[in-house]
């Protein structure tokens, strides 16, 4: 018995030791793992056996290469000790079959990993929505031998833990046995449930029997969907990077994994990782595609669209109405003595009449219209599929409304308003001078009026 790895170290230097111990249980810096690998080092491949608690079994793939081992979760029952000590002294009777066994079973093993990490990569492929992308990734993990259960945790905004996707061969619902699928951070099982612990401490986790968690409940509800062993894994897209999430692995069976099993999940962790970071970049990217078009496209003080998109707009609109022959109607309005507006109540008052004036328009359109600000108080409405006695009727209620509205510190405003409809053969140049002589003349009859154009 050694108390320390400096006391164990000594001892294996004084004497030969059939099998060494060592109880991780009470270590936790680096340190003690760069310690736990020189002792396993220094036994050049004789039998070594690491007891492990399950939240410290991160440490497991380093210690393995440092050497061959065997190894057991922690807390772990006298008659396991037993069993597993046996096992690790017990040669076989026959050493030559024993090693063709092993290397048939190490083919195999590599045959299974490979045939998982196609499946997680073809998961990846080409899929845009994170939502597809983790319900895919976890129907992959399930194709690997023993796993019933597959969870992707996604971090989201502000430290809200959620769970993204599942996919289950045993009936098990992780949203009904922890009673909700976000802010999972929160709940009382985060220190003991391996995928929650994953992102509390990012670091692998390895529980080999659900009790080991502490929680009754919990167990029960693991147990009774016949998990007999979790591999969780966090979600980095870079070394030492932010958590993202975490992915998890329910098993029916005891599994001890090993070296080459520990690696690939890495990878495939490490895969999914990069899938979210671009999921995720990508979104980014769409918001702030949208907010550039958003800023190129609107008018920053009354939310309609500015002249420049606005007359794009309406010589697109002319040639759609020209193709297939349906009515187009365009509305000019401008606010009536605007400019007493700014000289009486001041600059404020007058955007604030601005920024009403349109919201109060914009509410009466319908999806398929456009409200387009063309300078100062003068706005361009476009209203598809619309002939021009309908168009008549539209300016005409928005006359009325905006009589009867009140603006915020200042008396109410009216507009004028002309009306017109495309011409068979009209460019947006003839149809918007049309536009402006109609609106000239509903000044001229008195203001707060509507005209029709002429006809081309």
């Amino acid at each position: 018995m050694a108390e320390s790895f400096d006391s164990a170290m000594a001892t294996l230097g004084r004497q030969p030791v059939d099998l060494l111990v060592i109880d991780l249980d009470g270590f936790e810096d680096h340190g003690d793992l760069s310690a736990a690998a020189s002792l396993v080092r220094t036994r050049m491949g004789n039998p070594v056996l690491i007891l492990c608690p399950y939240s410290k079994t991160s440490w497991l793939p380093e210690l393995m290469t440092a050497g061959p081992l065997t190894y057991r979760v922690s807390p772990i029952l006298s008659s396991e000790m037993q069993q597993a000590v046996s096992h690790a002294l017990t040669e076989p009777l026959d050493a030559a079959a024993n090693a063709q066994q092993q290397l048939l079973d190490k083919e195999k093993e590599l045959r299974d990993l490979l045939a998982v990490q196609r499946n997680v990569q073809r998961a990846l492929t080409g899929m845009d929505e994170l939502p597809l992308m983790a319900s895919q990734v976890c129907v992959a993990l399930c194709t690997f031998p023993g796993v019933r259960h597959a969870a992707l945790f996604h971090m989201k905004e502000r430290g809200n833990l959620a769970l993204e996707a599942q996919e289950s061969r045993n009936h098990l619902d992780i949203a009904h046995l922890l009673g909700r699928t976000d802010q999972l951070l929160q709940l009382p099982v985060h220190e003991a449930f391996p995928p929650l612990l994953s992102v509390g401490t990012g670091e692998l986790v390895l529980m080999d029997a659900p009790e080991k968690a502490g929680d009754p409940m919990l167990a029960m509800g693991l147990h009774d969907h016949g998990v007999r062993t979790i591999l969780s894994l966090p979600l980095r897209s870079e070394a030492g990077g932010p958590v993202l999430g975490a992915v998890s692995l329910m098993f029916d069976r005891l599994i001890h994994p090993s070296r080459e099993q520990f690696s690939c999940f890495g990878s495939l962790a490490q895969f999914i990782s990069f899938g979210l970071a671009m999921s995720e970049l990508k979104h980014q990217n769409d918001a702030l595609a949208g907010q550039l078009t958003q800023i190129t496209t609107t008018d920053a003080l009354t939310g309609a669209v500015n002249r420049r998109h606005g007359e794009a707009q309406l010589d697109n609109e002319i040639r759609r109405a020209r193709r297939y022959g349906i009515p187009l109607g365009v509305i000019a309005f401008d606010i009536d003595n605007f400019r007493s507006v700014n000289d009486i109540y001041g600059y404020p008052c007058g955007d604030k009449a601005l920024r009403t004036v349109a919201m109060t328009v914009q509410d009466r359109l319908r999806t398929s219209d456009t409200l387009v600000r063309m300078r100062g108080e003068e706005f361009l409405i476009i209203a598809t599929h619309t002939a021009a006695i309908d168009a008549l009727k539209l300016a005409e209620k928005l006359r009325e409304t905006i009589a009867n509205t009140e603006l915020p510190g200042c008396d109410n405003v009216t507009i004028s308003l002309g009306v017109a409809q495309a011409g068979p053969e009209e460019g947006a140049a003839t149809l918007l001078e049309r536009l402006d002589a109609a609106l000239h003349r509903a000044k001229r009859a008195g203001r707060n009026c509507v005209e029709l154009a002429m006809a081309q």
